[in-house]
Parts: structure tokens; C-alpha cells; sequence
């Protein structure tokens, strides 16, 4: 596909849909790495491939776990801040490339936000308004390690 093929011309629903890592593609490959490392404690693994209910199974306490997912305006802002060097400027409709985008993204954030609640799995919505000490106090009550 060219740019507008992929950006542009198609839905964010089709985007979604099609896009393999938002559906476990690769999660084999991390899983291994991470098994790898079970001995080793705590582990941090990030990434959009590590799905609730992909990673659940090896969990063996809710707390082990939890997804940082960011809002719309967090995900704007990071888009904005990238500058002109990002992709949609090489489409014919740069707009609407990165509003198809933002509204994939949306539905992937979605997904995650209902997965994990489905699964009793912890989810921190990171906003723009957040600060990197408040997101590391939620991320360390999530896992049970409190004040450092």
C-alpha cells in the first residue's frame, strides 16, 4: 500500500482490524524472552503486543500486572510534538491521516481498557495533566510495592 492506501483512503476500524501487533502477533516471541528471565525478579516488559488476555494466563497474581494507556490528548500531544517530520506529512491528506490514527489508536486503547476489566487486571490512563512521579506512585501501588 502506498501512504494514502494505508492513512488515508482506508477506516480506523479496517486500520485496527488489520493491524497485527494490536491482535498477539510477536507475543511468542516475547513471551520466551521474558520466561527466559523468570529467575530474575521484578521484570518490567513493555509494549502494545502484551495484551490482557494474552499475558493473564501467566500471571499468578492480579498485581503482577498493568497496562499504562494513554488518553486521546496524551496521544495528540505526543503526535504534535513529533513535528513535521512524521508520517502523514508524506500523504496527500495529513489531517485526515493522523485523524485516522488517533481514532485506531482509540479503539486499540479500548480494546486493552476492556480486556483488563474483563480479567480484573489493572489499568493507569495516562494523561497529559499526569506527572512522571504520579504515574510512578500508581504504577507501584499497582504492583504492590508502595512508597520507595
Amino acid at each position: 500500500m502506498d501512504m494514502d492506501e494505508r492513512w488515508v483512503k482506508r477506516s480506523p476500524t479496517v486500520m485496527f482490524e488489520t493491524f497485527p501487533w494490536f491482535h498477539g502477533e510477536g507475543f511468542d516471541l516475547i513471551l520466551n524472552d521474558v520466561l527466559a528471565l523468570q529467575d530474575q525478579s521484578p521484570v518490567l516488559v513493555e509494549g502494545f503486543r502484551l495484551l490482557p488476555r494474552l499475558v493473564a494466563p501467566f500471571l499468578t497474581e492480579p498485581n503482577q500486572a498493568v497496562w499504562l494507556v494513554p488518553t486521546t490528548e496524551f496521544r495528540q500531544q505526543a503526535f504534535q510534538a513529533r513535528g513535521a517530520t512524521w508520517f502523514p506529512h508524506e500523504t496527500s491528506d495529513p489531517q485526515r491521516a493522523l485523524a485516522n490514527l488517533l481514532v485506531r489508536d482509540d479503539l486499540f486503547a479500548r480494546e486493552i481498557v476492556k480486556e483488563a476489566a474483563d480479567l480484573k487486571l489493572r489499568v493507569i490512563e495516562v494523561g497529559v495533566t499526569m506527572s512522571t512521579d504520579e504515574l510512578t506512585s500508581h504504577v507501584r501501588d499497582c504492583l504492590g510495592f508502595g512508597a520507595p
